[in-house]
C-alpha cells in the first residue's frame, strides 16, 4: 500500500512539473492574430476575467479562460488599467501582461502651431481619427464652458505645442491640457516682466504677444516688434496692424487685404481703433510672451517688411517712408 501511494505521488508530481512547464513556455509564446495590429478598449472597472474576454473579442485567437488563469497566478491582474491600447503581431501573453500594468497606451500626436487663432485649433483637432471630436459641433461658448471658462474668449487662451493623446481621448482633455499650458507660460512671462512693457496686465500682455506673434518674420525681430508696439501704445498712435483687420474679418478673409477692408471698423481694426483689441487674434508661443514683456530698447514707431522676412525699424516717419520706397517700391 505505501508502495503504491509513492508511486500516485510521484506521478502527481511528475503531471504537476509538466502542466508546470508547458505553461511557463505557453507565457513566452506570440499569441496568435494574424498580420494586423488589433485594437483592444479596456473600460475603467473592467475585472481580469473581462479584460481576457476582452483581448479574445478584439481578435486574438486565444482561450479566454486560459488567459484570466495567467492573469491570477501571475498575482497581476489587479493591477491592469483602463485604457486604449495597440496589440501587435508577436505579443506574448507574458508581454501582454506587462503592457496592461504598466499603462502602455496607444499614443498619437497632434501638433498645434504657434500664431494659430482658435478655429484653426478645432480644425487641427477635428482632422484627428483616434480621437473623441466631442466639441466637434459645439459652439466656441460652449467649448469653454466644458474646459471649465465658461465666458471667456477662447482666443489666445490654448498654448500651441505638441500633444500626445491615447487612443479614444476626448478633444477636450487635449484643450484642457493646452489651456493649462497656456496660463502656466503666461504667468510665468508675466513674472519676468520688464518696466518698458506697457502691459497692465497678463490679459492684455496676451493680447499684445498674439499681434506680435503674427507680425514676426524672423525671430531675432521680435523683440524689437514687440518694442514697436509697445512704443505706440505708450504714445497713444493706433498699432496699424494687419494681422487685426484680417482676425476680425473672420472667414470673409480671402487672403488679399484691401484698402476697404482697412477702412471698414470691427473691434479688431486697429487702423480705425487705438488701443490694443478686445481679445487676442492667435494662440502666442514662449518667445513672443516673452518678448512682450521684455521688449527690446527701441525708438521705433514704424516697421517695414525687407521681402527676406526681416524688418526695417524707423523712429520717424521720414524715416519710415524711405524704409518703405526702399523695400516695398523699389525706390
Amino acid at each position: 500500500m505505501r508502495r503504491f501511494l509513492v508511486t500516485v505521488f510521484l506521478l502527481a508530481s511528475l503531471l504537476g512539473l509538466g502542466v508546470g512547464g508547458w505553461a511557463l513556455w505557453w507565457v513566452y509564446q506570440p499569441m496568435r492574430q494574424g498580420a494586423a495590429t488589433l485594437d483592444l478598449a479596456i473600460e475603467p472597472g473592467t475585472l481580469p476575467r473581462g479584460v481576457a474576454q476582452a483581448v479574445a473579442n478584439s481578435g486574438v485567437d486565444i482561450n479566454p479562460d486560459l488567459l484570466y488563469a495567467w492573469f491570477r497566478v501571475s498575482g497581476q491582474g489587479r493591477l491592469i488599467k483602463a485604457g486604449n491600447y495597440e496589440l501587435e503581431p508577436g505579443l506574448t501573453p507574458h508581454r501582454l501582461l506587462a503592457k496592461l500594468t504598466r499603462g502602455e497606451e496607444a499614443l498619437r500626436a497632434v501638433t498645434l502651431v504657434e500664431g494659430w487663432n482658435f478655429r484653426q485649433f478645432r480644425a487641427a483637432l477635428a482632422r484627428e481619427e483616434q480621437m473623441k471630436p466631442d466639441t466637434r459641433d459645439l459652439a466656441d461658448d460652449a467649448v469653454m464652458n466644458l474646459v471649465g471658462k465658461p465666458g471667456l474668449h477662447p482666443e489666445g487662451r490654448f498654448y500651441p505645442d505638441t500633444y500626445t493623446y491615447a487612443k479614444g481621448t476626448s478633444d477636450v482633455a487635449v484643450l484642457r491640457r493646452a489651456l493649462r499650458a497656456m496660463d502656466k507660460h503666461l504667468a510665468a512671462a508675466w513674472e519676468q516682466r520688464s518696466p518698458a512693457t506697457v502691459a497692465k496686465s497678463p490679459d492684455e500682455a496676451l493680447i499684445l504677444a498674439s499681434i506680435v506673434e503674427k507680425e514676426t518674420g524672423r525671430a531675432a525681430d521680435r523683440a524689437h516688434v514687440a518694442a514697436e508696439f509697445n512704443n505706440r501704445l505708450r504714445v497713444g498712435m493706433p498699432l496699424q496692424t494687419d494681422p487685426t483687420v484680417i482676425y476680425g474679418m473672420g472667414t470673409a478673409f480671402d487672403g488679399n487685404l484691401r484698402k476697404k477692408d482697412l477702412q471698414t471698423d470691427t473691434p479688431w481694426n486697429t487702423y480705425m481703433r487705438a488701443g490694443l483689441p478686445p481679445t487676442p487674434i492667435s494662440m502666442p508661443g514662449k518667445a513672443s510672451l516673452l518678448a512682450t514683456v521684455q521688449p527690446a530698447e527701441s525708438k521705433a514707431l514704424y516697421f517695414v517688411a525687407r521681402g527676406d522676412g526681416s524688418s526695417q525699424f524707423s523712429a520717424t516717419l521720414d524715416e519710415h517712408n524711405r524704409a518703405v520706397n526702399k523695400f516695398q517700391r523699389g525706390q
